[in-house]
């Protein structure tokens, strides 16, 4: 694939910066990536699916982007048809937050399922 090398230092860049915000990031955070690193990063992730043609495994590969997104949704239609709310608070989350699970519990709980669902996407790319 042509500008593999090119996609390869990105990735390792992007790859880089988010080891080095984990890090300062774990337990009691010391630093917040806000909204603007987010969309940042959510569109370089977007843009390399792209690139490379796999766009199709975005939904897999942030799928719980997708749930926690989704939970808003309903949440948000629900109390508009129904006045009633689905879950405690929305997004999904902080559901659980105030079902009594402590942070780092539901923070270890997503990564587990971040990192199977990437495993998945990655499984179903090699398939292709």
């Amino acid at each position: 694939m042509r500008g593999a090398g090119e996609l390869t230092v990105f990735c390792g860049a992007l790859i880089g910066a988010a080891i080095g915000f984990l890090w300062f990031n774990c337990h009691p955070a010391e630093v917040f990536m806000g909204d603007a690193g987010s969309l940042a990063l959510g569109g370089a992730i977007g843009t390399l699916a792209v690139l490379t043609k796999a766009e199709l495994l975005l939904p897999l590969i942030g799928g719980l982007y997708v749930v926690e997104a989704l939970s808003v949704i309903i949440q948000v239609a629900s109390f508009k048809v129904t006045g009633r709310r689905v879950f405690r608070m929305a997004p999904l989350h902080h559901h659980y937050e105030l079902s009594g699970w402590p942070e780092p519990k539901i923070v270890v709980r997503f990564w587990i399922v971040s990192f199977a669902l990437a495993l998945l996407a990655i499984t179903t790319l090699k398939l292709r």
